[in-house]
């Protein structure tokens, strides 16, 4: 799925990784530690990294790639969820618009069959009368099997676009991890580097990123809002 261009790039981001690694390591003193800036550096390095690789394996991993082949960026992954998901909606919506008149034909003529079975228990039909119910209600009954096949192919089409859940939960999985590690790296490198008055006050339970559902927990209290709270503190 990676085009030349594609793998020229990523051999450049590769190469620049590891100018930097490699520079870093040349120029470090083991008796000196790092300031404050070439630490920053360094992580953020460390961060690019990690984004890059993610990024490179949503674009090359096989299985998604199978069933996405004509997706040729792996930055395009949240555009092919929305058009999957666009495009299982659309077959829902026409499989149930076909399948309806069907079944309510099938309702309407029941109900008329049975009211007329109905008059003939109560003896309110005449032979003639009885003959054309039969009849009807022959014809009734051979075209059942037809529209019920039909109506079980519109249900297995319903259930067909389903299959894009599959595929759009492994891209957006992947997509919140990536999102979840880099809020904690980010939180984590500020606090490093953020005044010790600041540090103190938020470092304790920042590092363990977003908590979804913090109902009935103490320990987690106001995660967001202190992750919030830092970053006002620090000018964002």
């Amino acid at each position: 799925m990676t085009s030349n261009s594609a793998s020229g790039d990523s051999d450049d981001l590769e190469s620049l990784f590891d100018s930097i690694v490699a520079a870093n390591a040349a120029e470090a003193d083991p008796d000196i530690a790092c300031d404050g800036t070439e630490k920053v550096i360094n992580q953020i390095g460390h961060m690019a990294r990690t984004l890059h690789d993610t990024l490179r394996e949503l674009g090359l991993n096989k299985e998604i790639e199978k069933a996405a082949s004509s997706i040729p960026d792996a930055r395009d992954r949240l555009n092919y969820v929305a058009t999957l998901t666009q495009q299982a909606a659309e077959k829902v919506l026409n499989a149930t618009d076909a399948a309806q008149p069907i079944m309510e034909k099938v309702e309407v003529e029941s109900h008329r069959l049975a009211g007329q079975w109905q008059m003939l228990f109560e003896k309110k039909l005449d032979v003639e009368q009885f003959k054309n119910l039969v009849m009807q209600t022959h014809a009734f009954l051979y075209e059942v099997p037809r529209q019920t096949k039909a109506t079980n192919g519109y249900l297995m089409e319903i259930m067909m676009a389903q299959d894009f859940q599959d595929l759009t939960g492994q891209v957006i999985k992947k997509i919140i991890e990536v999102t979840k590690t880099m809020e904690q790296q980010l939180v984590a490198l500020l606090l490093e580097n953020a005044p010790a008055a600041v540090k103190e006050d938020y470092e304790t339970g920042l590092l363990n990123g977003p908590v979804i559902n913090a109902t009935g927990r103490t320990d987690v209290v106001t995660n967001q809002d202190q992750v919030d709270e830092l970053l006002e503190s620090l000018g964002f």
